[in-house]
């Protein structure tokens, strides 16, 4: 047996130098390794074991002098990526140009171009109210009221959270109708009138919002998992209700704008009043709404302010033109009306 086993590694020898020396002409190194470890030969007897060797070849495609270990090879990257910023690959031919303010600034937002920006129009009547006429306006007023009421409870006078919970919610509407709108637009092979962009525009004008008051509320984990129940709940019914009846919806959503204004007006008083402190507006407030540089948190919520009301009367609008028995299409969108 033990000649057997002397036979074996000498055999195993041999072949390795042949294995190391046959690949010098094509560019490939092999090297060979004994690894040792302990096999159980079978046809032992007497439960006897004896020590064996496993054979293994190794092979690289660069010569074992250049090799390194993988270790080596993220460290030195890890330099050459230092001072350096990180590109997405070119493969594609997608590239952003550089971007610059008026006064030749680089543009900071990744999340709004400079062309996207505008001027709220604060003169817009705040006052306005749709006297509800008929079931289903009292049924969407009724219903907006009701709603109202947990709200108040929980939030009290925390002005700011109220604010960030409303814009969660109201970010909703905008994006089912458009969604609807345009799936049935390639259903039907029809336009639309502009609808689905100025739907999704009021989604992305009130997401801004959402995005503005973040920077200066800071949600607490209990709210954050209201925001995820609310928005579950919120969205579905929403997505029911839009696909049953879009005109009680848009009726619904007029409503909603309307106590929102009402909210914002009664967020400006706590500032005015000094229970709240008129702190210095966010960065991103003052480009989206291109405010001046020394705006302060009133500024903020008076255009946040004059957005919803502009919201108000575009889905105002969308109901009465379905409550007259027209589609959407067949009236001209507000696009560019926040």
């Amino acid at each position: 047996m033990n000649r057997f086993v002397l036979r074996s590694v000498k055999q195993c020898l041999v072949n390795g130098q042949r294995y190391y020396g046959s690949g010098g002409g094509g560019g490939m190194v092999y090297g060979s390794a004994l690894v040792g470890r302990s096999v159980h030969l079978s046809g032992q007897r007497n439960g006897v074991m004896f020590g064996g060797f496993e054979w293994r070849r190794m092979m690289s495609s660069a010569p074992a002098s250049m090799e390194k270990a993988p270790s080596e090879k993220k460290e030195q990257e890890k330099e050459e990526m230092k001072g350096k910023d990180v590109v997405a690959s070119s493969y594609w031919g997608i590239s952003r140009p550089t971007i610059t303010r008026e006064d030749g600034t680089v543009w900071p937002w990744n999340c709004f171009m400079p062309w996207e920006t505008y001027k709220a129009d604060v003169s817009i009547d705040l006052k306005k109210h749709h006297v509800p006429k008929n079931f289903l306006d009292k049924l969407a007023y009724k219903t907006v009221k009701f709603l109202r009421i947990p709200v108040d409870l929980f939030f009290q006078r925390r002005y700011g959270c109220h604010a960030m919970m409303l814009e969660t919610v109201a970010a909703v509407p905008g994006m089912v109708g458009g969604m609807l709108l345009h799936l049935k637009s390639l259903r039907k092979f029809q336009q639309t009138g502009g609808w689905i962009k100025a739907l999704l525009e009021e989604a992305e004008n009130e997401r801004m919002h959402l995005m503005t008051i973040v920077e200066l509320v800071k949600p607490k984990w209990y709210e954050r998992l209201l925001v995820l129940a609310v928005q579950g709940v919120f969205f579905n019914g929403f997505f029911v209700l839009y696909l049953s009846s879009p005109k009680l919806a848009h009726r619904f959503v007029g409503y909603l704008e309307e106590e929102a204004v009402f909210s914002y007006t009664e967020y400006l008083e706590s500032i005015e009043s000094g229970e709240t402190e008129n702190v210095p507006a966010p960065a991103i407030a003052i480009d989206y709404w291109r405010l001046p540089k020394d705006a302060r948190l009133k500024d903020v919520i008076t255009v946040i302010r004059a957005d919803e009301a502009h919201h108000r009367d575009i889905n105002h609008f969308a109901s009465d033109i379905q409550f007259q028995g027209k589609e959407l299409r067949e009236a001209p969108a507000p696009i560019g009306y926040h």
